[in-house]
C-alpha cells in the first residue's frame, strides 16, 4: 500500500491443556507455551507495530500468591522486547539453581510468565495515543481469584461514552479514549455482580458474563479474556467484522486473528484450523472443557473485506487466491484503458502488499493475449508463415520491477520544503525499463486512501522515466468513507476520493449540496437521530466513479508532470466476486453494518465542514 494507514490489532490466545512437564518430554522444552506464543506474534507482527503485551494465568496458585502477570512494551520492535525481558527472568533463575528447569513445576513458581492461560496482543493505534498505558492486555487484580481479569483485542467500539456512563465510571482523558477500558469495564462490572451474587458456587456462568456485556457493543471485535480462575474466553461480534481462527486438540488451544499464523506455528493443514463464526465465543473452562458456544444472535456477515485486500498477511491460501482474483478481474478494463496496446505497455506494481494483485492481473492479461494467438494462427488456416508465428508466439506481457521501497529510509529534515523533497524518495525506481515518450506504464496498487504518497513521491518519480503515460490501477475500490471498526480511516478530509467530489461539486457549482447535507446532518443531530442516514452519500450522488476518478488523477498529479496520469479502481461488484466471504465494503460503499456508522460518518462530515480535524467518534 502506498499509504500507511493504521489498522488492525492481533490477537494470540493459548491455552496448555497439560502439564509443563508434558511439554518438556514431548517437545524439549517446559517453554512450549511462551515459544509458540512467541511465533504467534511474530506470524501476525504486520497487525500492530505500536505496541504489544502478554498477560498470563498460572492455574492452581496456592494461596497468597499472584496468579494474573502482564508485560507491555511501545519499544520500537515491542515483541523482542517483551520476551527478551521474560527470558532474562528465566536465565536469572536458573543462573542461582543451575537445575531448576529439570523440574518444570517448580519453575513455573518461580518464573512470573510461566502460566497454563497466554494472552498476547499487538497494538496499532487508532482509538487513543500509543501510550504504554494503551497497550493491551488490560487487567484488573484482586485477592479473590474470580476477580483478576486480563482482557486484549482487535476492535473499536462506536459507543465507549454510553459504556463508561452505563458503568458509572468517570475516566480521565486518556483512559476514555481507550475502547478495551470500556469493554473491560463492563466486562468487570458483570463478572463482579455475579461473583457477589453467586458466593460459594463452584463456577462461573462465562457465557451469561459474556452475553450480559457484549449485548451492549456496538463496534466490530474479537476480543479475548483470561480470569483468575483458569477461565478464559475469545469472542466475535455478531457481523463477523474482525476476523478469529482457533485450532484445539488434547495438549492446547490456540486462537489468533489470521489463520495462516496458526498453521505456521503448529503445522497444520488448512481445514484444521477453524474460524470463529459471528457472535460466537470461545469457551475454555478451568479444567480444560473447550466449547464453542453461541453468546449473540449471528447478523448478516460483514467480514472486513479489507482484511482480504490489505491487513492479513498473503500466505494463507484463501486470501492469496482472492487478491490473485482482484487483480484478475481488474485486467478488461485496464486493457479498454491503454486501448489493447500490449506492446507499448508496461506492467508492474507498487511494493510490497499489490504484488499479489498484480499476478492477478498478469495472469488476466496473458489469458486475453493467448486468446488473440490462437485466433489468429486460426485465421491462417494452412498458410501459415514460421517467421510470422514465430513472432507471435514470442508476444509476452511486458513485466518489469519499476517501482522499489527504501524501506531503511527516514526522513529527519523538518523544515516543510526539505521533508517534502526526502519523501519522494521513500520510493526509487528501475532505470532503462521504459521506452520515454513512447510506452504507457500501468502500476498497480492495492487501495488508495489519501493519495499522499503518490502525489509526493511515486508519481515523482515514475514520471523520470518520461512514460507516455502513468496508469495507477487500485485492486480496492475508492475508499469514500471513514471506517469505525478497527481501522484508522475516521477523517473525511484525508481521502482523496471525497476530496475528488468535493471539488468536482466546486468546479459544476453544487456547492449547494455540501450545505445542504450539513444542514441535514445538523437537524438529525438536534432530533438525537443521527444514525438514521448516511448523508454523505449524498455528496457523491451527482458524479459517477470515473468521473471522480478523472478528479482523483488531477489531484494526485504533481506540478510539472510530463506524462498523462489516470486512476482506474477495482468496481463493487468484481470486489465481491473476489472476496465472496468478506463482504463488508461500508468505507467504499456507505452501508455500516452496525446502528451507529451513520452517526460516526455524519460527524465526520460536520468536523469537515466546521473545520474540525478530529475523528467522528
Amino acid at each position: 500500500m502506498s499509504d500507511d494507514i493504521k489498522h488492525e490489532c492481533g490477537l494470540a490466545y493459548i491455552r496448555l491443556l497439560k502439564p509443563f512437564r508434558y511439554y518438556q518430554q514431548k517437545y524439549g522444552s517446559a517453554f512450549y507455551g511462551l515459544n509458540k506464543l512467541y511465533l504467534l506474534m511474530e506470524k501476525q507482527h504486520n497487525r500492530g507495530q505500536d505496541g504489544a503485551g502478554i498477560a498470563t494465568v498460572k492455574l492452581h496458585t496456592p494461596p497468597g500468591y499472584p496468579m494474573l502477570h502482564r508485560i507491555r512494551s511501545n519499544a520500537p520492535l515491542p515483541i523482542p522486547e517483551l520476551f527478551q525481558t521474560i527470558f532474562r527472568e528465566i536465565e536469572e533463575v536458573s543462573r542461582y539453581q543451575p537445575d531448576i528447569q529439570d523440574n518444570p513445576e517448580l519453575l513455573k513458581g518461580h518464573v512470573r510468565f510461566m502460566g497454563e492461560l497466554l494472552l498476547g496482543h499487538l497494538r496499532y493505534g487508532t482509538q487513543g495515543k500509543n501510550h504504554i498505558e494503551l497497550c493491551h492486555p488490560f487487567v484488573r487484580i484482586h485477592a479473590q481469584p474470580e476477580l483478576n481479569l486480563a482482557m486484549a483485542g482487535n476492535f473499536n467500539l462506536i459507543n465507549t461514552d454510553e459504556l463508561f456512563e452505563f458503568v458509572g465510571v468517570q475516566p480521565d482523558e486518556l483512559y476514555r479514549r481507550s475502547d478495551l477500558a470500556a469493554m473491560m469495564e463492563v466486562v468487570y462490572y458483570f463478572l463482579r455482580q455475579q461473583v457477589h451474587t453467586k458466593q460459594g458456587e463452584s463456577s462461573l456462568s462465562l457465557a451469561h458474563i459474556l452475553c450480559q456485556a457484549f449485548s451492549l457493543f456496538d463496534g466490530g471485535y474479537t476480543a479475548a479474556g483470561l480470569i483468575g480462575t483458569g477461565d478464559s474466553f475469545v469472542i466475535r461480534d455478531p457481523y463477523g467484522i474482525r476476523p478469529a481462527y482457533y485450532y484445539a486438540d488434547d495438549e492446547i488451544v490456540v486462537a489468533a486473528s489470521e489463520r495462516a499464523a496458526i498453521r505456521t506455528c503448529f503445522n497444520l493443514e488448512e481445514d484444521m484450523v477453524r474460524e470463529l463464526m459471528p457472535g460466537k465465543a470461545l469457551l475454555v473452562s478451568s479444567n480444560g472443557n473447550v466449547e464453542e458456544k453461541q453468546i449473540l444472535p449471528a447478523r448478516q456477515r460483514r467480514a472486513c473485506s479489507f482484511e482480504r485486500i490489505y491487513f492479513s498477511r498473503g500466505n494463507d491460501e484463501k486470501i492469496y487466491q482472492e487478491r490473485k482474483k482482484l487483480g484478475y478481474t481488474l485486467s478488461e478494463t485496464v486493457l479498454k484503458a491503454i486501448d489493447y496496446d500490449l506492446k507499448n505497455t508496461i506492467f508492474s506494481f507498487i511494493p510490497n502488499t499489490a504484488e499479489v494483485a498484480f499476478y492477478g492481473l498478469i495472469q488476466g492479461l496473458e489469458d486475453y493475449l493467448n486468446r488473440i494467438k490462437v485466433q489468429r494462427i486460426l485465421s491462417w488456416g494452412n498458410q501459415i508463415d514460421p517467421e510470422k508465428l514465430s513472432e507471435l508466439i514470442s508476444r509476452r506481457v511486458r513485466i518489469e520491477k519499476i517501482a522499489i521501497k527504501d524501506v531503511k529510509l527516514r526522513t529527519f529534515i523538518a523544515a516543510d520544503q526539505g521533508r517534502t523533497e526526502m519523501v519522494q524518495h521513500v520510493y526509487d525506481i528501475t532505470y532503462g525499463t521504459v521506452r520515454k515518450g513512447v510506452d504507457t506504464l500501468v502500476v498497480i496498487d492495492d487501495s488508495i486512501v489519501r493519495g499522499t504518497t503518490l502525489r509526493e513521491s511515486i508519481i515523482k518519480m515514475l514520471d523520470r522515466l518520461q512514460p507516455r503515460r502513468i496508469i495507477i490501477v487500485s485492486s480496492a475500490p475508492q475508499i469514500r468513507y471513514p471506517d469505525c471498526y478497527g481501522i484508522d480511516m475516521s477523517k473525511l478530509g484525508d481521502f482523496v476520493a471525497f476530496r475528488a467530489a468535493v471539488q468536482l461539486l466546486k468546479e459544476n457549482q453544487k456547492t449547494y449540496i455540501l450545505e445542504e447535507a450539513y444542514s441535514l446532518c445538523k437537524q438529525l443531530q438536534r432530533s438525537n437521530s443521527l444514525h438514521a442516514q448516511n448523508v454523505v452519500k449524498q455528496v457523491y450522488k451527482p458524479f459517477t466513479v470515473e468521473e471522480i476518478s478523472a478528479q482523483i488523477a488531477r489531484l494526485i498529479t504533481p506540478p510539472g508532470t510530463r506524462a498523462e496520469v489516470s486512476v482506474i479502481y477495482q468496481s463493487i461488484e468484481n470486489l465481491h466476486l473476489s472476496c465472496p466471504n468478506n463482504l463488508g465494503d461500508w468505507y467504499f460503499t456507505g452501508n455500516y453494518p452496525t446502528p451507529l456508522g451513520n452517526r460516526v460518518v455524519n460527524q465526520a462530515f460536520m468536523n469537515f465542514m466546521e473545520g474540525k480535524n478530529e475523528r467522528g467518534y
